[in-house]
């Protein structure tokens, strides 16, 4: 199966007094349609750097970037990004952001108001479609803020740490109920992550990085069947794994 493919992606910025600064170095991955990866690795080692290349909102000093076999120029509306922010639009209501990639597309406002309360009433959010983000819990936020991102059908979705703003019960929350999203709609999720339990939890494969230049140091396989026990043996052995790697 296509997805997405990275060869030899390097990344290096101009640092202080011009001198460069290697950041990704040699990253070589693909990822098949439907899967959910999770990338972690030391703080500053430049995992979101990874993203926004992929998003196209940034561009790479070397290698490619392949999406469907195609080359990726820019996201071209085939990418999705979720930030830890929320990156809610505070003047837009609840059903308003979640309508607004659909405006972007030139959608006639009757079809994407249905729309976004197809999606907002999936998501449990039907009666807060007149709110706005200051008035929604953060794990509300979150919600409208995934939601937004799935009502464009993006080939892929990356998640940039989106529940690292979260305390560990509405945390836990989304984890199961972006699991459920995933398995019902089978998008394709690279989701960078600090917190080795939910990429565990969440993932079939994890993807170890480096220190700066940050390479691939090891992909580890999550064959722990679903619905999963966070506490079970197989699930304890890769999160140890994990942790010895990092």
């Amino acid at each position: 199966m296509m997805g997405l493919e990275l060869i030899d992606l390097g990344k290096t910025y101009t640092g202080r007094a011009g001198k460069p600064v290697e950041v990704l170095q040699h990253i070589d991955y693909h990822i098949e349609n439907g899967r959910f990866v999770s990338i972690t690795g030391p703080s500053g080692c430049g995992k979101t750097t990874l993203l926004r290349i992929m998003a196209g909102l940034e561009k790479a000093s070397s290698g490619r970037v392949l999406l469907q076999g195609r080359e990726l120029r820019g996201s071209e509306g085939k990418v999705g990004l979720v930030f830890q922010q929320y990156a809610l639009f505070p003047w837009r209501t609840a059903r308003k952001n979640v309508e607004f990639p659909l405006e972007i597309l030139g959608v006639k406002k009757q079809n994407r108001k249905r729309t976004a309360m197809e999606y907002l009433k999936a998501f449990g959010l039907e009666a807060f479609e007149s709110k706005y983000p200051a008035e929604l819990s953060g794990g509300m936020q979150q919600r409208v803020a995934i939601a937004r991102t799935l009502i464009s059908n993006p080939d892929i979705i990356l998640m940039d740490e989106p529940f690292g703003a979260l305390d560990s019960q509405t945390r836990n929350s989304l984890q199961e109920f972006l699991l459920n999203i995933w398995l019902e709609r089978k998008e394709t999720i690279l989701f960078v992550t600090h917190n080795v339990d939910e990429a565990v939890f969440l993932s079939d494969q994890i993807i170890v990085m480096s220190e700066r230049p940050s390479r691939i140091v090891k992909i580890i396989d999550v064959p722990c069947p679903r619905p999963r026990d966070r506490t079970s043996r197989t699930c304890n052995r890769i999160r140890r794994q994990v942790l010895d790697l990092l």
